[in-house]
């Protein structure tokens, strides 16, 4: 069974003016398109192709001869979260329960968010800001290019991208500015408080 491109959870317009149209087009329809045509070609006919995208990341994470698949299906599996980590008219009240977690693992929200923002803004060249599950607490962290927190152990419950093409268009060279829209204005806090109730 062929990986297959997901289909946004929004219209491609939705998230204007914090990330256009023409934002979400080239970033999922082109950039995402291109990694799930890259693993299709390269776990063709193996065992690997039956596998999830997270089963796959799993399977080949620290392996050399299997890199270029461990990224492409990284970015598939981080490029996924990213889109569902962000809805319409986004930003706004945390749940009662995700605040209170943030509260007692970082000390204030603001804290976090602090946190989260600086992480994204000091992840040099492309990657990925991440609010991970570790042991029974919610820590920030980055990870470069397809590196992603399933390959060792951490549950992620929120990320944002920050590799140039998710915000050129519409930030130009300012990842602050694209980081701050993010949290204020893009963020799905009830989807992460969904994923931080699951884990």
């Amino acid at each position: 069974m062929a990986f297959e491109l997901a289909p946004l959870p929004y219209a491609h317009d939705a998230l204007e003016p914090h990330t256009s149209s023409q934002t979400l087009h080239l970033h999922h329809g082109k950039h995402l398109q291109t990694y799930v045509t890259n693993l299709n070609n390269l776990t063709k006919d193996s065992p690997l192709a039956s596998l999830s995208v997270v089963d796959v990341v799993k399977a080949t994470v620290g392996k050399a001869d299997q890199q270029g698949i461990f990224n492409n299906a990284g970015q598939i599996y981080n490029h996924d979260l990213f889109f569902a980590c962000m809805k319409p008219n986004g930003g706004g009240a945390i749940p009662a329960a995700l605040e209170a977690k943030l509260i007692a693992d970082f000390g204030s929200v603001a804290a976090f968010k602090e946190a989260f923002h600086q992480a994204g803004l000091t992840q040099f060249g492309s990657g990925w800001a991440w609010l991970v599950l570790d042991g029974g607490k919610l820590s920030v962290t980055k990870t470069g290019n397809a590196d992603t927190p399933i390959a060792h152990g951490k549950t992620p419950i929120l990320v944002c991208d920050v590799w140039e093409h998710a915000y050129y268009v519409d930030f130009q060279n300012r990842r602050a500015d694209f980081l701050k829209a993010f949290l204020e204005n893009l963020v799905d806090w009830d989807a992460a408080a969904a994923r931080l109730a699951a884990a």
